[in-house]
């Protein structure tokens, strides 16, 4: 076990706000780098070597800078087996600090790959070994969580095989999706920050649409756009599935009659996607790498660090994988075909939703009112009304809205999808396949997400974490806590806990809550969830829209038995 404290690691993270005095990467300087390879190969048993280096990366028209690891976009696949134990020989050979963080997996806390929190990180030369038992199976991924390197292209994907084989599918796939850019992100962090409209391209203008004139005059008193619905758009983005563009005609091949298993994993920086496959059924199997009872949908909204595995049995022919971002201003393409070199036709980007007064955390009265504004009047007010939160949130700056009546969202399927005549999957659907221990609430915590648009903050209950932070989340191990999570802003947030599954309060029974370790709390409302904190250490909390964690919208939670008479 480390004994590294906290104060050696708030020391030993004094080397990443002094990277500006590293010496200037190849990159910057203008050298020739080696060129990223597309996809991912392979890498397996008890001792793997990851190497963590820049490169050039291109994509149809776009190119740039990208970190890659092994030499390719994503990463290589780390294949594990359950009950084996994995030594993992990272070596950094960038002018900067970088990690890996494996994300879902459960391992000692010192293993967890979080530079000051959990570790120090890897200084620029050095090789640093994970070595820890694999405890559970499923799809999983891994990802920098060093500055804004998983936006270049530092992540992969994890599948961890069952020590029980699942005998319901011939072969399976993982379908990593993420995306692109030639922009180096810290160059986007700055174009967030001086105007967060920045990459929008498709902003409802004053004569577009049947939007009443009030209601438009609402949202520009509130300086916020019905469209604002992504950070970061396809106008700088590439999507990618498995490193590969729309244009390079990805292929899953199949055999008639086969029943195949898509490993779907959300590994970008900042894209929810809607993932289809038109005229093919997907029945679930697993949410964040956990079993669920089989649900049969159309479609499905996964936010960002969320997996879901489904199994298909598609028709002989070609099948378009179609991953649309959730502002539609693009898509990621492959095809499942039975006729190597068949190319299936996607279909087209569909309409732009529009973010609706539900968003706002208000209770739409249209259908009562007709027209929409029966609560209209002093809503502006209501919604930056900073005395109607909590005394433990602090109303400063990086506040800028509060929703008046957030409710639990639980039962919506994502932005878009709400009005889609096919089926689509909802949290509510979703239910262990094994029952969990039975166990009583200790006590009950809200947590309120916080931002101010305008300004690109973003915070828990109102403060920006900063590095590390003297405040922690505590709690005792093996407390059992209700955690409720608010959410005051107008986007979606996926809030992901490290090195535990908590339990979806979805209205499944106690004993069948599905197990997640990452929750999308929608816009205005809420999101609640069961934690049994038994793995014990100091773990990031965190939004996993990568700007918005940069921003200050990550918190610690520390695991330990508190001292003797201290309050939980």
């Amino acid at each position: 076990m480390s004994t590294l404290s906290r104060r050696h690691l708030i020391k030993s993270t004094a080397a990443l706000a002094a990277a500006s005095a590293l010496p200037m990467p190849a990159w910057a300087k203008g050298q020739s780098l080696s060129h990223a390879r597309k996809g991912f190969g392979e890498v397996s048993g008890e001792d793997i070597e990851l190497a963590i280096g820049n490169h050039h990366f291109a994509i149809g028209n776009r190119s740039g800078h990208a970190v890659a690891v092994n030499g390719t976009i994503p990463g290589p696949l780390v294949r594990l087996r359950e009950g084996q134990r994995a030594r993992l020989h990272v070596t950094n050979t960038l002018a900067e600090d970088s990690s890996i963080h494996w994300h879902g997996l459960l391992v000692p806390f010192q293993f967890d790959g979080v530079p000051g929190v959990s570790f120090p990180g890897i200084r620029p030369g050095e090789r640093f070994t994970y070595d820890f038992p694999i405890r559970q199976s499923g799809t999983y991924w891994w990802h920098s969580h060093s500055g804004l390197q998983e936006q270049a292209g530092h992540y992969g994907p994890i599948i961890v095989e069952s020590a029980d084989p699942d005998p319901r599918y011939d072969r399976d796939y993982v379908v990593l999706l993420s995306e692109f850019t030639p922009l180096h992100p810290h160059d986007i962090m700055r174009k967030l920050k001086v105007g967060e409209h920045y990459f929008q391209r498709d902003m409802l203008t004053a004569s577009e649409g049947t939007m009443p004139g009030a209601m438009r005059r609402m949202w520009g008193k509130m300086r916020m756009n019905p469209r604002d619905i992504s950070d970061v758009t396809g106008s700088t983005y590439t999507f990618l599935v498995n490193g590969h563009g729309p244009q390079d005609d990805l292929q899953f091949a199949f055999v008639p009659g086969e029943r195949v298993r898509l490993r779907v994993i959300n590994g970008s920086a900042m894209t929810f996607f809607n993932l289809r496959i038109p005229g093919v059924p997907m029945t679930v199997i697993q949410a964040d790498g956990q079993d669920v009872d089989e649900v049969e949908v159309d479609e499905f909204q996964i936010g960002v660090a969320e997996t879901y595995d489904v199994i298909v049995s598609p028709p002989a022919g070609s099948h378009a994988i179609v991953a649309e971002a959730m502002d539609r201003s693009g898509m990621g393409i492959a095809s499942l075909t039975s006729h190597k070199g068949h190319i299936a036709t996607p279909p087209p980007l569909r309409q732009i939703p529009t973010l609706t007064m539900a968003d706002m955390g208000m209770m739409d009265h249209s259908a009562h009112s007709g027209s929409g504004m029966a609560s209209m009047e002093g809503m502006d007010h209501s919604m930056r009304d900073t005395s109607a939160l909590p005394a433990d949130v602090e109303a400063g700056p990086g506040v800028d809205m509060v929703a008046p009546m957030p409710m639990d969202r639980m039962d919506f399927p994502g932005l878009g999808l709400d009005t889609v005549s096919h089926r689509v999957l909802r949290y509510t659907d979703l239910r262990a396949r094994r029952m969990n221990p039975h166990r009583e609430i200790d006590r009950e915590m809200e947590i309120h997400l916080t931002g101010n648009m305008e300004r690109y903050m973003w915070s828990f209950d109102g403060r920006k974490f900063t590095a590390v932070t003297d405040d922690p989340i505590r709690f005792g191990y093996d407390e059992r806590v209700r955690v409720k999570l608010v959410n005051q802003t107008m986007m979606a947030h996926p809030i992901h806990l490290h090195g535990h599954f908590f339990e979806l309060v979805n209205g499944a029974d106690h004993m069948h809550q599905p197990l997640k370790h990452t929750v999308v709390v929608q816009p205005g409302g809420t999101a609640t969830f069961d934690l049994t904190a038994n793995e014990p250490g100091d773990w990031a909390f965190h939004c996993h829209l990568l700007y918005h964690m940069h921003a200050g919208m990550m918190q610690v939670v520390t695991v330990r038995p508190f001292p003797e008479g201290a309050e939980a």
